[in-house]
């Protein structure tokens, strides 16, 4: 036996993997496992090219854990080592100075592991002791045993081990005892080696029998060698992708379509991309696409690999350019991680335009489930955009769909206004804006469907993108406003001041929203009362649901407009009727309006081209007062027409239907609204 120091310039080596590589520590086996794999890889390559004559016999490698012992072993049948090569890999670490090292690597646990050839020493984050067995493959070579106690000293002896190839034997620390349990270790070998290409066997496969589990004789095998990323597309048919992705993703619907990436020029890459069927936005996530290095798994974190918004697809990515010690500052900084990104990016928008060039059909049927990564792509990565508006679309109310330049060659005829924008009128709930889709039609408009979860967004970069452009919310204002053109301006009426006040005095107070009535005359036909709402400051608290800048929008009340007919029978005659019933009350009233309007008309004359320092501070007061007493007035002329409109059930009913149509009828209000049809009815 022989005893040596591991060939290091600092004796802190086992405590800085440790303390540094202790919140990654699931990593060490990873590194195990893939290390025996190596090791069987390269044997295979020897046995052919002839080196080796023997054969290779079973090569798998297996996972087993002692728990009397508190061992974890990884035992491969692979080229094994010499002493001299021990001393060599084993006791020599490319490790310089501490100082660098700490500072360098102290974040990022990969990096320490790949950049410094400690892949083997990251078993010591979780063992007390760790034991090689191994025997060369090279004829005549004797076994050896090297072992170490997570100090720099290490011992080394000859072994009894009869066949080639390598076991390495952790004593698990008493911190870390988690890592002899069977679910541990089969959840870590899932995750890390289920692609690896060499069997990796842990423990038995179990089967049911009387009632419980049992072993049998047959090893347990954990990952899939020949995984379908590594089979050329040619090989391959649709069931053997939607296997895959069952294999990938269990409980997951299945895919809507697939992309196969295989390159070898100017980099490597290989692997399988999914657009997802998402049922409904809260299963949009990102972190679905495996990164993997030559079939072992690197990280389900590819930011910066791939395009952010293709982040939301699933999958599996393999390229060997990509290291095993990737981290964010590697991947902002790499050159062929930005040649892959970009390949990505062309690669899957070639493959929608080809779909949607040699099926259209197809890819309409497909469009409301794929339109969020569009969408997504489209709003935030400008190239994108440009390769996507060819076959992005827009699907109308009717349920026809349309790319950009189709609908605006169908709609510039009767959709532009007098200023020579291209009115774009969408809705966002086909059912709850109904009516005011039906308006538009009958007025020989067409309507938009825009309910997606990125639709809010869409409608800004669309009207930036394209010129002389505005997206109007069906519901933004009367039909006969939405597309101001020269002949559709509102009428005056000169009884809008009471209607508005008969009206407005019956509304509901509704938190965080506000109402404003205002007449208009809009045609017999049209309905009496319509809500309307601000095309702009919807949209700005949309906005402000995916943009924390933009909050206080959020906070803002929502202002509906109450639209009132006086075209309307139902209108004139609520007018007439109370006109009739408060002309008495309301005649005084009238008349000492007049009279403090003229006032106040004289003492703004008066004071007409003087500065504020030259009137005297009387005629200041009689302004003031006067704006009071005119106040007064109207509070007064408002109180009459309230206290008569209480008792209106007409008014009531269309306030509340107009309500209902818009959701905001709820509660008490709901509830008076039915006993008071009741009552109609009777």
């Amino acid at each position: 036996m022989s005893k040596g120091n591991i060939g290091v310039t600092t004796e802190n080596i086992f405590p800085v993997i440790k303390k540094f590589l202790y919140s990654d520590h699931d990593i060490f086996l990873r590194e195990i496992v893939s290390n025996a794999c190596d090791a069987t890889q390269k044997l295979r390559t020897f046995a052919q090219r002839g080196e080796m004559k023997e054969d290779m016999g079973d090569i798998t490698i297996h996972v087993s854990i002692n728990k009397d012992a508190g061992t974890l072993t990884v035992s491969d049948r692979g080229i094994g080592m010499t002493e001299e090569e021990i001393e060599n890999y084993i006791n020599q670490i490319a490790f310089s100075s501490a100082n660098d090292f700490l500072d360098k690597y102290k974040e990022d646990a990969n990096a320490i592991i790949g950049h410094f050839g400690l892949g083997f020493y990251s078993s010591f984050m979780v063992s007390k002791k760790v034991e090689i067995i191994t025997k060369s493959w090279k004829e005549g070579s004797k076994a050896v045993k090297w072992s170490c106690d997570g100090s720099p000293e290490y011992t080394i002896e000859e072994a009894d081990k009869k066949e080639r190839g390598t076991d390495i034997i952790m004593y698990i620390d008493d911190e870390c005892k988690e890592f002899l349990e069977e679910n541990k270790i089969q959840e870590l070998l899932t995750k890390y080696c289920h692609f690896l290409p060499i069997n990796i066997a842990f423990g038995k496969k179990k089967e049911w029998k009387d009632g419980k589990q049992v072993e049998t004789d047959e090893d347990n095998i954990i990952n899939n060698t020949n995984p379908l990323w590594t089979k050329k597309p040619a090989d391959l048919k649709d069931e053997d992708y939607k296997n895959f992705y069952r294999e990938l993703y269990p409980m997951s619907n299945e895919p809507l379509f697939w992309i196969h990436l295989n390159v070898d020029y100017p980099f490597n890459l290989t692997g399988v991309l999914y657009f997802p069927k998402v049922r409904n936005q809260l299963e949009l996530q990102k972190n679905k696409i495996q990164l993997y290095c030559n079939q072992v798994f690197v990280t389900d974190s590819v930011e910066g690999i791939v395009p952010d918004f293709l982040t939301l697809l699933h999958g599996v990515i393999d390229s060997p350019d990509i290291p095993l010690n990737v981290s964010r500052s590697y991947l902002q900084s790499d050159s062929n991680v930005k040649k892959i990104s970009t390949y990505i990016t062309k690669k899957v928008s070639d493959r929608l335009q080809s779909i949607f060039k040699q099926d259209r059909k197809e890819f309409e049927e497909k469009w409301d489930d794929i339109k969020i990564f569009i969408h997504y792509g489209m709003l935030s990565q400008q190239d994108y955009y440009d390769k996507a508006k060819s076959y992005a679309l827009l699907k109308d109310t009717e349920g026809k769909y349309f790319t950009y330049d189709e609908y605006r060659d169908l709609i510039k005829t009767e959709q532009t206004d007098k200023d020579g924008n291209v009115i774009y009128l969408y809705a966002q709930n086909k059912e709850a804006q109904y009516t005011y889709i039906k308006a538009a039609q009958d007025k020989g408009y067409n309507v938009l469907l825009m309910d997606g979860e990125l639709d809010a967004a869409m409608l800004g970069m669309l009207e930036e993108k394209q010129e002389k452009t505005r997206f109007v919310r069906v519901d933004s204002d009367t039909v006969n406003r939405l597309i101001q053109k020269e002949d559709n301006q509102s009428q005056d009426n000169n009884n809008g001041g009471i209607l508005a006040d008969l009206f407005q005095t019956q509304l509901p107070k509704i938190d965080k929203t506000e109402f404003h009535v205002e007449p208009q005359a809009m045609g017999a036909e049209s309905a009496p009362i319509t809500i309307t709402q601000s095309e702009y400051m919807r949209r700005m608290k949309e906005m402000a649901k995916l943009q924390p800048g933009m909050s206080f929008y959020g906070e803002m009340p929502d202002m509906m407009n109450i639209v009132v007919n006086t075209d309307h029978p139902l209108i004139k005659k609520i007018l007439e009727e109370g006109e009739s019933a408060t002309a008495e009350s309301l005649k005084p009233i009238e008349m000492e309006l007049k009279g403090l309007d003229a006032r106040k008309q004289v003492i703004e004359q008066e004071q007409q081209g003087k500065k504020w320092e030259e009137i005297s501070q009387e005629s200041k007061d009689n302004l003031e007062q006067t704006r009071k007493d005119i106040d007064a007035e109207k509070n007064k002329r408002t109180a009459i027409l309230a206290d008569y409109a209480k008792d209106n059930n007409t008014i009531h009913q269309l306030i509340d239907l107009a309500l209902l149509q818009n959701g905001l009828l709820k509660g008490e209000a709901l509830n008076n609204f039915i006993q008071r049809s009741i009552s109609i009815i009777k």
